[in-house]
């Protein structure tokens, strides 16, 4: 059995940092900060596209000098700060019980690797997945199917699960044809009806037996 998780808005609430790093770069640039619901609302796309949207939102335009230089900043501020990142409730328990379960897992998100693989250090994570796919793994970002193909892979391929919390998650899911299921608590814009999923749920002690049923046989 094969379950694979997006990161951010499913696994850890990062939203506070990625505010806080952001604001830091504006600042940085003489820029308008932005507030942390303009900042959660940029997130998904990686840390290139949330760069664009943030100096767009900070001051109206994009110059690519400035966008190239505010993404350097921001990189080498988020891959260490996590002291306002939290995991949501029940992860550690829910990773636990999968893995005495039997599940093999993998991390296919679109925040950078570098970063990818410290966050899940610092909270311990790193041990559950055997495989993690970041954003700049691939010349490709979801929802390109291509990374989470890339996720399905390092599990050894056959019918896998894609959890997590977005359209983008949604949109990758269907685009790689594998079945989804969507944590609502996370950074969706859109009301959970209106996302393309198998099954929702909020409480992540839900999760394993919500993946049992969306596995084939």
């Amino acid at each position: 059995m094969r379950i694979i998780f997006d990161l951010d808005g499913t696994l850890i609430d990062s939203a506070p940092d990625i505010h806080a790093a952001g604001n830091a770069v504006l600042t940085a640039e003489g820029l308008t900060p932005v507030s942390e619901e303009q900042s959660r609302s940029f997130i998904g796309n990686g840390a290139r596209v949330f760069i664009e949207r943030l100096e767009r939102a900070g001051s109206g335009t994009n110059d690519p000098a400035r966008t190239a230089r505010m993404h350097q900043h921001f990189m080498e501020r988020y891959e260490t700060e996590h002291g306002l990142t939290r995991l949501y409730p029940g992860v550690i328990e829910t990773l636990e019980n999968l893995r005495s379960a039997e599940w093999r897992m993998a991390i296919c998100t679109n925040k950078p690797l570098a970063p990818t693989r410290t966050v899940l250090e610092h909270f311990g994570l790193a041990g559950f997945f055997e495989a993690v796919i970041g954003g700049d793994t691939l010349a490709v970002i979801k929802p390109d199917p291509a990374p989470l193909h890339a996720a399905i892979d390092g599990l050894g391929g056959g019918a896998v699960v894609y959890v997590g919390d977005s359209e983008v998650d949604a949109a990758t899911a269907v685009a790689a044809r594998v079945p989804f299921a969507l944590y609502t608590q996370g950074y969706r814009k859109t009301p959970v009806a209106e996302i393309v999923h198998q099954r929702a749920f909020d409480d992540f002690s839900d999760l394993p037996a919500i993946a049992r049923a969306l596995l084939p046989g």
